[in-house]
């Protein structure tokens, strides 16, 4: 679920009340436990593009547009009816940012209510309640300014953990989920320099920033099939922070010749390419996911590239069903976790997440540290990373497991980053500069001595 462009698309063919009605019944699925991509799966194609921009905006707002919902209506009408009511507030509050003016939408989203059956008898309640919107609606922001949910559009368990968790920065990384991330691309520089795809781009009217060691973040996003060189191989889309992974577990290691690396929750396969693109051909990759599906994403990632790597379609934690028995010089752990650092591309995040599942998922990232530790040479190194924010699926997470590993040493390595965007002030940026979403990363080494 990425974003092609951060404003809505609205062909002359489609009424912007159809666009609601589609924006609205993604919501109810999202609220019922949803992806927002399988969501959005269920639009009609000539819908999807603004249906989506305008989703993703109404879940960058929602904790706003609930509080004034409640402001509106003390009890919340029929699922669809509130996920309706909601979105024209979260599209309508804010008239700096609105995607269209508030009259517009507010008339568009009755008219949506009087061209679906199920809200047909709610039409004239969802009337009521927007037109006091818009008679009141300084009064209705100002009364809902005090509302935590409401001021950062995000449960009050994750802005509680946040500013536990980054007591110096909760704030900046709260206001940086709420922007849409660009599009990052990683070069393939096996077959292509970093400078080379840029003048091939700049020839075709495309322009972008170098980031980190082969990103380039666009200037406007867009479909991945107009841009030059993805069909070959020489680009794919990863977010910076991501890019990280290959290299920080490469580093370090005396030859890149004949290494056997195991990339133990690959799907979909871009740290399993760029790993592949940096050793060479001696190299022997293994890349495992526990869903078979998933192993396609993976192939189809690697064709794409001309790379090739061992997939297995098994659970990284029952090492018994997959193993041969031979050890890894290099293991890269990219976790299961609450991704609650890729909430700028997945807004639907914040919201799909329930607080008791940190701890469920820090549960799985210890077993899986556990059990693939002793699948790694002396000397050898494992690479633990989440795309979360979460202390407790990060530092605390390392930290307890090398208190119980006396033959793990935490080498350097980046730690929590921060979610930042280009306007991110200097002296605010982490230990990573440029534009990325929010990671972790540890490196561990097996002691060779133990």
């Amino acid at each position: 679920m990425s974003e092609a462009s951060s404003k809505p698309s609205l062909p002359s063919s489609v009424a912007l009340w159809q666009q609601l009605q589609a924006v609205a019944q993604a919501l109810v699925q999202v609220r019922r436990g949803v992806s927002g991509t399988a969501a959005l799966e269920a639009v009609p194609s000539n819908l999807r593009p603004g249906v989506q921009a305008l989703f993703f905006q109404v879940l960058r707002q929602l904790g706003r547009a609930q509080a004034l919902r409640a402001q509106l209506a003390q009890r919340a009408p029929a699922p669809l009816a509130d996920a309706l009511l909601c979105s024209a507030l979260a599209l309508a509050w804010d008239t700096e940012h609105a995607p269209y003016e508030p009259h517009t939408l507010v008339n568009q989203a009755v008219e949506a209510a009087k061209k679906t059956r199920s809200l047909q008898g709610q039409a004239n309640f969802l009337n009521a309640c927007l037109r006091r919107f818009l008679r009141e609606r300084d009064a209705l922001v100002h009364a809902t300014d005090t509302d935590v949910q409401a001021q950062w559009n995000h449960p009050l368990w994750w802005v509680q953990r946040v500013q536990q968790d980054h007591p110096d920065h909760w704030q900046d990384i709260l206001r940086a989920n709420n922007q849409p991330a660009p599009m990052t691309l990683r070069v393939n520089t096996r077959q292509i320099s970093r400078d080379a795809l840029l003048a091939r781009w700049a020839d075709h009217g495309l322009q972008a920033q170098p980031v980190g060691e082969h990103g380039l973040v666009l200037a406007q996003a867009r479909a991945v099939r107009d841009i030059p060189g993805f069909e070959e191989g020489l680009c794919s889309v990863q977010d910076a922070a991501a890019q990280c992974a290959a290299p920080l577990l490469l580093q370090g290691l005396s030859s890149t010749a004949g290494l056997r690396v195991l990339d133990a929750c690959a799907a979909p396969g871009g740290k399993t390419a760029h790993l592949l693109e940096l050793l060479d051909e001696t190299a022997h990759v293994i890349a495992l996911d526990i869903d078979p599906l998933r192993c396609q994403r993976i192939t189809q990632n690697l064709a794409r590239e001309g790379l090739q790597a061992h997939i297995v379609a098994a659970d990284a934690a029952l090492p018994k069903t997959w193993w041969d028995g031979q050890l890894f010089d290099a293991i890269l752990l990219d976790a299961p976790c609450t991704a609650s650092g890729i909430v700028r591309r997945h807004p639907d995040v914040r919201w799909l997440r329930r607080e008791s599942d940190v701890a469920q998922l820090a549960a799985i990232q210890k077993n899986l540290l556990k059990t693939l530790w002793p699948l790694l040479r002396p000397g050898g190194r494992l690479l633990y990373c989440t795309c979360s924010v979460f202390q407790q699926e990060g530092d605390q997470q390392v930290k307890t497991f090398v208190e119980h590993n006396t033959d793990a040493l935490w080498r350097g390595s980046l730690g929590h980053l921060r979610p930042q965007n280009a306007n991110t002030p200097a002296t605010l940026t982490d230990n990573l500069m440029g534009d990325h979403d929010g990671f972790y990363y540890a490196l561990l080494e097996k002691n060779a001595a133990s």
